[in-house]
């Protein structure tokens, strides 16, 4: 299978219409197109092939059943297929490792902008605050939303007490919060 898209068939956008119409050949098509890369993204944050072929299904299946899903005026059709790869492998995660008892830090602002506007303003400040944290917070963060790692992971990785864990965790996510907070 071909890790990009194939240029000389027809386009995504071809053949995402024809799925909507029921063409089971273009899901096929897609699958050859796009099926290693979805499996690379899920087997990069589940770590084992099996649950990794599982999700792969879902999210082929889920395209099937609702490609109206996709809207490519806002991106890509491979930027969306990795990106809902990634947040239903979490998903699956979520499901078989129970999570540790912590505050939970809800990120939100309030901002009445076009949206695409405010994801530029808010990625912009989030890059920022990222870039100035401290490397042991910006590190145990990446690890818990880049790799999925649960806490508890993170603190076997590093070597770290969970408790030490959890608030440099806790402080970034206040830190992210604070800035798109007064992005507004």
């Amino acid at each position: 299978m071909p890790a990009s898209a194939d240029i000389s068939g027809p386009s995504d956008a071809q053949l995402v219409h024809r799925l909507k119409q029921g063409d089971d050949d273009a899901l096929a098509a897609l699958f050859q197109r796009y099926g290693r890369i979805v499996y690379a993204v899920a087997l990069r944050v589940l770590g084992e092939s099996s649950a990794a072929e599982d999700v792969s299904q879902e999210i082929f299946m889920q395209l099937w059943r609702k490609p109206q899903l996709f809207d490519s005026q806002r991106g890509s059709l491979s930027a969306w297929l990795a990106v809902v790869t990634r947040h239903r492998s979490i998903d699956q995660l979520r499901k078989r490792r129970p999570q540790c008892d912590i505050e939970d830090v809800q990120l939100f602002t309030d901002i009445k902008l076009d949206e695409h506007v405010f994801r530029s303003v808010a990625m912009e400040k989030v890059r920022a605050v990222l870039g100035s944290l401290p490397h042991d917070q910006r590190s145990a963060l990446e690890m818990a939303f880049f790799d999925g790692l649960t806490h508890v992971e993170i603190a076997e990785k590093t070597s770290q007490p969970l408790g030490t864990i959890k608030t440099r965790i806790r402080t970034a996510l206040l830190a992210l919060r604070g800035a798109l907070v007064n992005a507004e």
